[in-house]
């Protein structure tokens, strides 16, 4: 290998060690369908939707980017009847960047945004989606608000047997924000 090439490779490794988290664009709507296709056992929507997410609820959305890959993506929504609840439909992470708290981090980022309003955060996770558990346990814990869950979508009266449970997880109600908009293990932040 000669040594043009050599430096080549030590630039672009450094540059893909960075992950970018932001808002999402429209333009990222395709991106985000495929990152969620890579992230099984994610329930996969149509473009369209993953499309609307990037521009009507991008304010309650987060992308993460390395090196021009969409590594991951957080949807959102607030509850319409209940405005201080914020409810996460999706957290997907590439496997290339798992294992580095991006998760965790990306949902923080959402909840600083939109410090104040957000009391309540509802998700829904089937029990064998231990990753999930997890991250939603942590945040729990960071924002010293308890987690409580129940039957949101049965597997049998809602899913007609094709979908496996979905329990509802309330972490509730937030105090104070845990995190900002920290650098930690080489995250940008930005709007």
């Amino acid at each position: 290998m000669n040594q043009s090439l050599a430096d080549k490779n030590v630039t672009t490794h450094t540059e893909q060690s960075i992950i970018t988290v932001r808002k999402p664009n429209p333009e990222d709507g395709s991106s985000v369908h495929q990152l969620i296709g890579r992230c099984k056992p994610l329930d996969e929507n149509s473009m369209y939707c993953n499309l609307l997410q990037c521009s009507h609820f991008r304010d309650t959305c987060v992308i993460a980017e390395q090196g021009g890959l969409v590594v991951g993506f957080v949807s959102g929504y607030f509850l319409p009847e209940q405005p201080d609840t914020l409810f996460v439909w999706q957290v997907a992470v590439g496997e290339e960047a798992r294992g580095q708290g991006l998760a965790s981090r990306m949902l923080s980022k959402l909840l600083t945004r939109h410090q104040g309003r957000v009391r309540h955060l509802h998700t829904s996770i089937t029990t064998g989606n231990d990753a999930s558990w997890n991250t939603f346990k942590k945040l729990s814990r960071a924002n010293d608000a308890p987690l409580n869950t129940r039957v949101m979508f049965d597997r049998e009266q809602h899913f007609g047997d094709q979908h496996d449970t979905e329990m509802l997880v309330h972490i509730g109600p937030i105090k104070a924000l845990a995190g900002s908009q920290s650098t930690t293990s080489g995250t940008h932040f930005q709007e």
